[in-house]
């Protein structure tokens, strides 16, 4: 499962805005600017991310946009949800329209696919990663001092 641009960069944009706190609009230029990406894509992301109400957005001189609620009520999960679609880690999941993948095979097939099982674990596992992440603690993590590498933390729930 490969996540595009268009997730990475909306999480960026918003990761962004959650660095302003909310004190003011933030143009979606100056985003562009600061994260080096593509303002007309932004302008687009950003549109999703309005319609699924995680931006409000102010007009004029002084206009931009802001998180619609706190950063720590806006989980990944909505995020790629509102961006991707459907999570789904193979091709033969299909996307339902409801946040949902079913299996593609047809007919009997499909309660009996070989693999489903794995697939379906490997969907949750990916699904209750991104609702365990709040956009607060992206940002958390952007404001730490720049250390040598990266140390990622992750308790593994016992099978």
């Amino acid at each position: 499962m490969i996540f595009t641009t268009k997730a990475e960069y909306g999480v960026r944009l918003l990761i962004q805005l959650g660095l302003q706190g909310g004190a003011h609009p933030v143009s979606l230029k100056a985003v562009a600017e600061a994260e080096s990406l593509p303002l007309a894509y932004l302008e687009r992301i950003a549109a999703l991310l309005k319609k699924h109400g995680m931006l409000t957005a102010t007009r004029g001189a002084h206009g931009g946009y802001l998180l619609a609620r706190p950063a720590e009520e806006i989980t990944m999960d909505a995020v790629v949800l509102a961006l991707e679609g459907a999570i789904a880690p193979m091709d033969c999941f299909l996307d339902d329209h409801d946040g949902r993948v079913q299996c593609s095979h047809l007919g009997e097939a499909a309660g009996t696919c070989s693999t489903k099982l794995l697939w379906t674990r490997v969907q949750m596992g990916v699904i209750r990663s991104l609702q365990r992440t709040t956009l607060a603690e992206l940002v958390e993590f952007d404001q730490r001092p720049a250390a040598g590498g990266i140390t990622v933390t992750q308790s593994v729930p016992a099978s």
